[in-house]
């Protein structure tokens, strides 16, 4: 038993030095990871996710990096416009990692070279606005530098997705005049929108009564023309009433004896005594009846 103890340390030892070598020489890689490994102090491969052996004492894992996205919000930088205003403007920058040998061999501190790019890339831009145009043109900012920290990052191995202005702050005399001179355009804005209502009520009243004095001016005149038809059509339905007569009367034929006693009768209402001439029919020839109207005549008058 004494013999056998040897034996088991050895066993032991070696079994703890089988552990270490395979921890050593195994090696599995997460999702979004890599490992960038070298060979007697030179780079020699990329590992990515899965698993992958390495040679103890010859390699080396030199860096592991993550592929997932950066997200990094740099502190407020001094910047000065094209018209001589000092603004305090921080941005955040979105970018990821393409090729880890770059980013392990190509800059010391990577985050702080972006940092200092961004910083001198954002002074430039914002020498060639003015004050108006670095407020409102985030957008073109934006899109500037991202080009550009893209097409300088590549030698890094870095792919800069976005980059966002996050926050511009102008002098406080700045503030209070951007300040004054935006209520006096709301003012001005809100005095134009009330004078435009009024206008605008005023075009639709005046409408309204040019419209009101054309559809009594049309109801007049369509009153006017039924008036006219309606006395036309009275007129009308007279003469056809008198023609009718006339036309019964011819076809009712008439004798001498009718005809002479119908003049007689209005020779009567016309000798009433009111009238101041005397009219005589033409068919009257028989002389005694000429006497015996006009001494009836005379009798009305002195009546």
């Amino acid at each position: 038993m004494p013999d056998a103890l040897p034996f088991l340390i050895l066993l032991v030892a070696l079994l703890i030095v089988a552990i270490i070598i395979l921890s050593y020489t195994v090696r599995v890689v997460p999702q979004s990871f890599s490992l960038v490994v070298e060979r007697l102090g030179a780079y020699d491969r990329t590992l990515y996710q899965g698993l992958h052996f390495i040679i103890p004492i010859l390699d080396r894992v030199a860096a592991r990096v993550t592929l997932k996205e950066y997200v990094k919000d740099f502190a407020p930088q001094p910047v000065i416009t094209k018209d001589n205003v000092t603004m305090m403007i921080d941005t955040v920058v979105y970018f990821s990692i393409l090729d880890p040998k770059l980013y392990v061999y190509g800059v010391i501190n990577p985050i702080g070279a972006i940092e200092n790019l961004t910083a001198t890339t954002l002074r430039n831009i914002i020498g060639e606005l003015e004050l108006d145009e670095s407020l409102t043109s985030r957008e073109i900012i934006n899109s500037k530098m991202r080009s550009i920290l893209d097409e300088a990052t590549d030698a890094w191995g870095i792919k800069v997705n976005r980059v966002e202005v996050k926050n511009i702050q102008p002098p406080r005399d700045i503030q209070d005049a951007m300040e004054k001179q935006m209520r006096a355009e709301r003012e001005r804005r809100s005095s134009i929108l009330i004078a435009e209502g009024e206008k605008r009520s005023a075009i639709l009243i005046a409408e309204g009564e040019k419209e009101s004095a054309i559809l009594r001016a049309e109801a007049k005149k369509q009153s006017l023309i039924r008036e006219a038809e309606g006395e036309a059509e009275a007129i009308e339905r007279v003469y056809e009433a008198q023609a009718k007569g006339v036309e019964l009367l011819k076809n009712a034929a008439p004798d001498q004896a009718y005809i002479t006693l119908r003049g007689f009768e209005t020779f009567e209402r016309v000798a009433n005594g009111q009238a101041t001439k005397i009219i005589i029919p033409s068919n009257i020839q028989d002389m005694a009846g000429l006497l015996t109207s006009a001494q009836a005549l005379l009798e009305g008058d002195k009546k």
